[in-house]
């Protein structure tokens, strides 16, 4: 070693890993001002880090941590990152996140322990609900019963009471309310002008919902919206008033599994449309097709519909159109099952998790 050099310490080990993880959190192009210097505090901390490799590995991802300190301010146990976040001062969040995660460890493990980051994802309602109401369409049945699975927040159970506009195409569900989507649409095809069908029954399943009238889990959503992100918390606002003046059946538990018990839940007369948007990719292929079978199952009894946009390739049946998996896009599928077997459809393609729509024109 050279007489005089500075040795400067870095992390090893799991520590190391973790600063890792939290660099590329902050340099990732999602990612806001405050967030982002809060990430690189934590990396930067060699308390912090030990902080957070006393967690379990699954739990320490940098979206999952900053959303329980963000939670911990909101619900006044952390004063001082509450009023850095107030004012989006940077350098005094990041101090101030350091200290509530030294602090407050205990809290912070408890809270990732039992949580996963949560986003609104509004925009994909306005692809899902021209399918829904091409499901009831084709079945001849204008009363649904939405079944959603997979999806922690339950926001898509209320497309029938937002208000979404297609650009070109006609304007669906209510006009008044305080949720209004605006979705471009591209290619030849226009989405059909049909009114969406009257829902009757609104049932989430997933291993961790959210209700939409408990005030721990309404904070917990806000604390997955960046502080300095109001833009975000206004939509999530208006979209949890109209979740809870209609709150949907929570089932808690292995979608899969509670899948028959959900479909039960629909009232006869009605057409329960199943729901999923993003959430098969968490599935292996096993499970997907297991998915399928009990949808094929429960339509001995009644004709069901599954409503789906994945990933190309991902929704067992759905025709790909020839597109190649991970090609960047979503297929938004429509899957009805009766007594004679599982005809599926492509209906269109979508683009960055909804706010970008084509309608086959032939659909």
């Amino acid at each position: 070693m050279v007489q005089g050099a500075r040795v400067t310490a870095h992390p090893t080990g799991p520590t190391a890993a973790i600063a890792a993880t939290l660099r590329r959190y902050a340099g990732a192009a999602g990612t806001s001002p405050l967030d982002r210097r809060t990430a690189l505090a934590l990396g930067g901390s060699p308390a912090a880090l030990h902080a957070l490799a006393a967690l379990p590995a699954r739990r320490r991802s940098p979206a999952l941590v900053l959303a329980a300190l963000h939670d911990l301010a909101l619900a006044g146990r952390a004063p001082a990152l509450a009023a850095a976040h107030a004012v989006a001062d940077g350098a005094a969040t990041a101090d101030a996140a350091v200290a509530t995660l030294l602090d407050l460890t205990g809290a912070v493990a408890a809270t990732v322990a039992h949580r996963s980051p949560a986003t609104m994802a509004l925009a994909r309602c306005a692809v899902l609900a021209p399918a829904v109401a091409e499901a009831a369409s084709r079945v001849g049945a204008p009363p649904v019963g939405l079944v959603g699975l997979g999806s922690p927040t339950g926001l898509d159970l209320h497309l029938d009471r937002m208000g979404l506009r297609y650009e070109p195409g006609p304007s669906l569900g209510d006009p008044a309310s305080p949720v209004q989507l605006s979705t471009p649409v591209v290619g030849p095809g226009r989405v059909p002008a049909r009114e969406l069908p009257e829902v009757v029954a609104r049932i989430g399943v997933d291993r961790a919902p959210l209700d939409p009238t408990d005030p721990d889990d309404v904070r917990w959503l806000r604390a997955c919206v960046a502080p300095d992100r109001p833009h975000g918390a206004a939509p999530l606002a208006s979209a949890l008033t109209v979740a809870a003046a209609a709150p949907p059946l929570l089932l808690r538990g292995d979608p899969l599994a509670l899948l028959p018990e959900a479909l039960a839940r629909v009232p006869a007369g009605a057409l329960p449309v199943v729901l999923t948007a993003w959430a098969l990719s968490r599935l292996t292929p096993a499970r997907r097709l297991e998915l399928q079978r009990r949808l094929a199952e429960a339509a001995a009894g009644r004709t069901i519909a599954w409503v789906s946009v994945e990933g190309v390739g991902v929704a067992p049946g759905v025709p790909t159109l020839g597109d190649r998996p991970a090609s960047g896009h979503s297929t938004l599928g429509l899957t009805v099952s009766t007594g004679t077997g599982l005809h599926a459809t492509a209906l269109g393609r979508c683009w960055s998790r909804g706010r970008l729509l084509s309608w086959l024109a032939d659909a």
